[in-house]
């Protein structure tokens, strides 16, 4: 009868510390899955988030220099800027993408 209680006995250890391990991974992937869920939508609102579509921001400011630019030249500085901010955001997307 006593190889009967411990063979009962190392059962029962055996399934406690199963269930401890299978807790504690299923605690861990949760972690992980909620992190990475967490991550994306961060890099999602990122990609999403206001963006300035024209150069008004830029006629604002004191600056001297912009003060004497003609009108065509700082047509072509908004267009510089705007395919910068393109080429950021394609950037953006595709590291979006690759995660």
């Amino acid at each position: 009868m006593s190889q009967y209680r411990e063979g009962s006995t190392s059962s029962l250890t055996s399934l406690v510390t199963g269930a401890i391990l299978g807790a504690a991974g299923l605690a861990w992937w949760l972690f992980s899955e909620a992190e990475r869920r967490q991550k994306t939508r961060k890099q999602r609102a990122m990609l999403y988030a206001p963006r300035m579509q024209d150069g008004s921001e830029a006629l604002e400011t004191s600056s001297p220099k912009l003060k004497t630019e003609t009108s065509e030249q700082l047509e072509e500085r908004v267009e510089q800027l705007n395919a910068a901010i393109a080429d950021v955001r394609k950037q953006l997307e595709d590291l979006g993408a690759r995660n």
